[in-house]
């Protein structure tokens, strides 16, 4: 996982990634900007949420979790390993740690918690703010090896490396709709609910989008994925892979089909219609 550059300022949502009936389901680890609203639970490897987070359901994290002053949570909070949870956070449900707790003051659980390990009551530096200050400051002074062990002891290195799922800052995430005002990155082999509004998207190959696509700029849908809704650009193209199908309208500039590419709808392209044919490659 590379921070040389601060990873809030795209959504990113790895391959295989599920919105389930109630929660996100992800593979590697979480990280929520702050002001953003989820009303999911999450559920991922460590769980990290920016000050003044809010989520509708549970937080289950196989090894850390994170939370920043004044986040919100509106169900429970299930932690494999270690739980640091800053100022005034607020959790409706109970709080379950497996390993050791550091708290805040004035944090509210309404329903009681368990730690198996030690409990530390103080009011440590929101974890976002030191995480990526103090790995800049790292990375300006050119110390690459000491930025490097801190990432490896935030990582769990015998895992494989997993791209994180990343909500960037006063993102709002919900059934209807994922609206940033970033660019938007969806992994192959995903499955998700709502519009999806950003400044511009890409789309992996096999995924299932159950809403419409709305960019300022390029759209690109990838090989064999399915866009339940429209697809709509206000000033960049939109591009479909081989085998993808959009099974609403399409609005755009330039427009570029791949053999193979559906669109059930109306097409209106300001630009260039591009058409590629060929066979595809049925081995």
């Amino acid at each position: 996982m590379a921070f040389s550059s601060d990873p809030l300022t795209e959504l990113v949502v790895p391959s295989g990634t599920e919105a389930r009936e109630h929660d996100l389901v992800t593979d590697g680890d979480v990280l929520v900007g702050g002001r953003s609203s989820v009303e999911f639970g999450v559920r991922g490897r460590n769980v990290l949420a920016g000050e003044g987070a809010r989520f509708d359901g549970d937080i289950e994290a196989e090894g850390d979790c994170r939370l920043d002053m004044w986040c919100d949570v509106g169900g429970n909070v299930l932690v494999g390993e270690d739980a640091y949870l800053g100022e005034r956070v607020h959790v409706a449900g109970e709080l379950k740690v497996a390993g050791d707790l550091d708290i805040g003051d004035d944090v509210d659980i309404e329903e009681g918690f368990e730690a198996n390990g030690w409990i530390v009551i103080r009011n440590p530096m929101p974890t976002i703010v030191f995480l990526f200050v103090y790995l800049k400051h790292l990375l300006l002074l050119g110390e690459d090896d000491a930025a490097q062990r801190l990432i490896s002891e935030l990582v769990d290195e015998s895992e494989p490396d997993e791209d994180p799922l990343v909500i960037p800052r006063s993102a709002t995430v919900t059934d209807d709709a994922w609206q940033v005002s970033t660019p938007a990155r969806i992994g192959a082999g995903c499955r998700l609910y709502g519009n999806l509004r950003a400044e511009t998207i890409d789309i992996g190959a096999d995924c299932n989008v159950f809403g419409s696509l709305r960019g300022r700029g390029d759209v690109t849908v990838g090989t064999d994925s399915r866009i339940h809704g429209d697809v709509t650009t206000r000033e960049g193209a939109v591009t479909l892979a081989e085998g993808a199908r959009v099974l609403g309208d399409v609005s755009c500039g330039d427009l570029d089909l791949g053999p193979g590419a559906e669109v059930d709808g109306a097409i209106r392209a300001d630009g260039e219609v591009t058409m590629e044919t060929g066979e595809r490659d049925l081995e």
